[in-house]
């Protein structure tokens, strides 16, 4: 007898970087014969009632650049961790069809940030860009007690500061820095953000939450000035992970 197929997805504009459908496939699709997976490339959310209802076996999904702010407006419920973050990146579809939305960037972010720093000195961390993705490190970064600032092109908070600002200023000794913009993904590999590089050096560390391509030009840049760097390809696995354990651990309740 056939099993009805449970389909699962990414949501996002534009989903040509991405490695989650081939992630999810290999893990999970050669153990589980009802699983499937497609990228749902939207424009803009408005077709996301229709995507939904197009889609009947839709169990969930994970959601990217740019909408992880947006989606919370289309919600029924929202998870506390996520409400606290103030960004979305997994939805699980119950089968009354309402939707749930959780955070599981975070948990992603506070592993990388584990194999980065280690037993290093960190005294502060600057976080490039204020999306989604940059509100999951900055939670991580509160808990661990860690001082830090976005940098921004309009700054409108206190804990922000201009890219203008930075220049001037420079990067410090024992700085972690957290690039959390989709300055130099696929396939804009010849991009990156427009920071002193210069003022870098072997006591700073560099995180790219980027992973395609695996040395963005912001790590390569890093690394020519001696500073330890790392992708976002750790953390991606793991926020997958996350998401695969909170869709199927509520279907068995």
């Amino acid at each position: 007898m056939e099993l009805p197929m449970k389909l699962y997805g990414l949501i996002g504009h534009p989903l040509g970087h991405s490695f989650s459908k081939q992630y999810f496939e290999n893990k999970y699709g050669k153990d589980h014969p009802d699983f499937a997976f497609s990228n749902f490339d939207l424009e803009n959310l408005d077709s996301l009632d229709e995507t939904i209802s197009e889609n009947p076996h839709l169990q969930g999904f994970t959601v990217t650049h740019p909408y992880k702010n947006e989606i919370i407006g289309h919600l029924d419920f929202i998870d506390e961790n996520a409400e606290k973050i103030g960004a979305v990146n997994v939805v699980k579809i119950d089968p009354d069809r309402k939707l749930h939305g959780f955070n599981t960037d975070y948990i992603g972010f506070q592993e990388l940030l584990e194999e980065a720093i280690q037993d290093r000195e960190i005294v502060k961390a600057l976080i490039l860009g204020t999306g989604g993705a940059s509100k999951a490190v900055s939670f991580v970064l509160e808990n661990k007690n860690i001082d830090f600032q976005f940098v921004t092109r309009n700054v409108r908070h206190e804990n922000q500061k201009s890219y203008h600002e930075l220049k001037n200023e420079g990067f410090h000794d024992n700085e972690l820095i957290i690039n959390a913009t989709p300055l130099g993904m696929h396939p804009n590999v010849n991009e990156c953000a427009d920071v002193p590089y210069s003022t870098i050096n072997s006591s700073n560390v560099l995180i790219d939450l980027i992973y395609n391509p695996g040395e963005t030009l912001f790590l390569k840049k890093g690394a020519t000035k001696g500073a330890s760097t790392y992708n976002g390809l750790k953390m991606l696995h793991i926020q997958a992970d996350a998401a695969w354990s909170i869709w199927n651990k509520q279907q068995q309740t």
